[in-house]
């Protein structure tokens, strides 16, 4: 099968490439080429550079911000995106709860919060999974009980990415607890500035600090800050998490690093012709895996996305972790510096191959873990 864009879709492709290398600062574009993690200005920075622009948020309504793109025009946003080196929108924001309040907020809350959240003016966070409730998010237990026109929270969020930049976070609650578990779930957003709300750092296997507790101890909360109906829920739950599909398999990204491990290892590479065989497999594979994508961008409908979306999330997060597999070994004895300093004499990109090996391993598990997208391809795809 040929696979070959309109001239109006590679003329559209050409705009993108144009604007993500020209308008976004190359210091933060080199951030993310060569390994590194943004810092909470440049991920400001940027995102109100794409908002500016219109670019920050096309999927979501046009009257907050969207643009009425076709799939394959989001993939190929998406794509230059990431061949650029730009962080993409936050997804707290852009992927999970705009698209939430756009479709479930009452008119108040979508004045109020989503124009500030396309700007990052508001940086969310995502209190969903709990120590005992996170493949089964339906037995959590932080609790919301009303009390005249509020909320009073009680419990305890777990593995809450970058929760320690977050100003708010959306919240599921149990405000029933008599129900049946999904029953009795509703949606609560809360500032995360009222007392009673604790943020407590969890250091990660690569010695980051990526996630987070949040704690809530008699935290009151407006009742105006409840979204969608209560005890209503695990209905915006099951929406929220299909849009966070959105770049699990992040081609592009994986792609851009594999070319730059070739150049910084050249040397490495030059001696060994068992790692060259590995690049050329891994070439190969991430050029099926990008046709893939773009198979799926145009054959998903009315926002829903082609059963092989999850191809792309088993075999994407798969291929990430094999070329940093691949940087380690290249690196040698100089991916155990992993702690040293700017001022090491060894090289950046070898100090950075092994915390970035072992943050990939979350990749198997979040937007879907991996067992779950083999299930789903066995049912949906292979009718077994």
């Amino acid at each position: 099968m040929r696979l070959e864009l309109s001239d109006d879709d590679r003329a559209f492709r050409e705009e993108m490439r144009t604007f993500f290398t020209t308008e976004v600062a190359e210091e933060i574009r080199r951030t993310v080429t060569e390994g590194g993690e943004p810092t909470k200005d440049q991920y400001v920075e940027t995102m109100r550079t794409l908002n500016a622009a219109g670019l920050a948020v096309p999927h979501w309504p046009e009257e907050w911000g969207g643009r009425g793109w076709s799939d394959l025009r989001r993939h190929i946003w998406y794509d230059e995106m990431q061949r650029a080196g730009v962080p993409p929108p936050l997804a707290f924001n852009a992927s999970m709860i705009g698209p939430v309040l756009a479709h479930f907020g009452t008119e108040e809350q979508k004045q109020r919060f989503l124009p500030k959240t396309a700007n990052l003016d508001i940086w969310w966070a995502q209190g969903f999974s709990e120590p005992d409730a996170g493949s089964d998010l339906a037995s959590l237990r932080t609790t919301a009980v009303r009390d005249g026109d509020d909320w009073v929270v009680n419990g305890q969020k777990t593995w809450t990415t970058l929760g320690q930049h977050a100003d708010w976070i959306f919240t599921l609650v149990r405000t029933d607890p008599e129900a049946k578990k999904q029953r009795g779930i509703s949606l609560l957003l809360i500032d995360m500035s009222l007392e009673g709300v604790e943020v407590r750092p969890i250091e990660l296997i690569d010695g980051g600090h990526e996630v987070n507790e949040v704690w809530f101890d008699d935290v009151r909360v407006p009742g105006d800050l409840l979204v969608g109906e209560e005890n209503g829920g695990w209905s915006i739950a099951k929406f929220l998490l299909g849009n966070e599909r959105v770049g699990v398999a992040p081609v592009t990204a994986t792609k851009r690093a594999l070319a730059r491990l070739k150049d910084v290892a050249a040397d490495a590479l030059d001696d060994d012709p068992l790692a060259r065989a590995r690049v050329a497999e891994l070439e190969n594979e991430l050029l099926a895996l990008e046709l893939t994508a773009i198979r799926v961008a145009a054959h998903s409908a009315d926002g829903e996305p082609h059963p092989a979306s999850s191809v792309l999330k088993l075999r994407g997060s798969e291929l990430q972790q094999a070329v940093s597999e691949l940087a380690v070994d290249l690196a040698g004895p100089g991916s155990l510096a992993s702690g040293a300093g700017e001022e090491s004499s060894v090289e950046q990109w070898r100090r950075r191959t092994t915390p970035r090996y072992l943050n990939l391993r979350k990749a198997s598990i979040y937007g879907g873990s991996n067992e779950i997208q083999r299930q789903i391809i066995a049912s949906r795809i292979l009718g077994l």
